[in-house]
């Protein structure tokens, strides 16, 4: 009898996917010239957003559902493992200097930990133990939103991290790139883009890693915008930690002001340099602590707040 992680099961399993299938059609791709298999990949790259494009009703309900977690206090967790795992982590890294969002607001897990960001983690991906054990050490609660990533959608760390989520109650989802999937169907919102077989036989890294990055983009950046962290396409959330941080949020209170630069330095110090205050102070003429009452009540919503001071 063969178990669940016997090889000849696995090997049965990939062979049904379609991101593990073979493309006899690109058997010599190794002979061709350089500039060939740049327009080749290049070709296949260009397919991938019409295979996101026909997943967005989903997507859109999936960021609906966690902003209205994220409102009340929620986290957005991702759980994914390789290449998955990697994507989440960096989307989670990159929420606090862009939006402004509290440590441990946005978490990327990934199987074998930290060290699983560089090296192979052997076996981390098979463990649905694992998953389980990550997310009971976050405290996951019914207002919080895990994300499960996978490309082939049966890789059991994602499969486990979205079933035990669901089991507590929190919101769940599940991100794979093929259709029928075991991570969509353990989660409540199932997003399925279907990008074809690789160039490179299984190597998933690409449309589908490309794919899932896409997706990835619009869960974070819709939901902030659906919390208030941006003023139109401005993002009023931007944390200056860095030069490069300072001079935009500058930019971004010129553009959303339209205020001399002596005006926007004076505001910016006024308000710790943060950008959402010194716009209300620029547009409204209130002081920075009556901006920051007026964000609170509106709970950092901009446009709120401009409308509540009488702008």
């Amino acid at each position: 009898m063969t178990s669940a992680s016997d090889p000849r099961d696995v090997r049965t399993e990939l062979a049904s996917l379609t991101t593990e299938a073979y493309r006899p059609e690109l058997a010599e791709i190794d002979r061709l010239p350089t500039l060939e298999i740049a327009r080749l990949m290049n070709g296949e790259d260009a397919t991938v957003p019409a295979a996101v494009a026909e997943r967005l009703p989903e997507i859109a309900a999936a960021i609906d559902a966690i902003a209205d977690r994220m409102a009340r206090g929620g986290r957005l967790i991702y759980a994914g493992a390789g290449t998955a795992g990697r994507l989440g982590v960096l989307d989670a890294s990159e929420c606090p200097p862009t939006f402004n969002t509290a440590p441990g607001q946005v978490v990327g897990l990934i199987a074998g930990g930290p060290d699983a960001m560089v090296t192979s983690v052997e076996g981390a991906e098979d463990s649905r133990e694992l998953a389980e054990a990550d997310l009971a050490a976050l405290d996951v609660t019914a207002d919080d939103t895990v994300v499960g990533i996978s490309a082939s959608g049966r890789t059991p760390y994602a499969v486990g991290a979205v079933t035990w989520a669901r089991a507590r109650g929190a919101l769940t989802v599940g991100l794979s790139c093929n259709a029928g999937s075991a991570l969509a169907a353990a989660a409540e919102h199932g997003i399925e883009v279907v990008v074809g077989p690789e160039l490179l036989t299984g190597s998933t890294r690409l449309k589908a890693g490309t794919a899932q990055k896409l997706v990835l983009n619009m869960l974070s950046t819709i939901t902030m915008i659906r919390l208030g962290k941006t003023y139109g396409n401005l993002m009023v959330d931007v944390r200056a930690s860095n030069a490069k941080l300072r001079a935009r949020s500058h930019r971004i209170v010129a553009l959303a002001t339209g205020a001399e630069d002596a005006a926007i330095e004076r505001a910016l110090a006024a308000t710790d340099g943060e950008v959402k205050p010194a716009i209300l102070t620029l547009l409204t003429g209130v002081d920075a602590a009556t901006a920051a009452r007026l964000l609170k009540d509106t709970e950092g919503h901009l446009r709120a707040a401009l409308e509540a001071a009488g702008s």
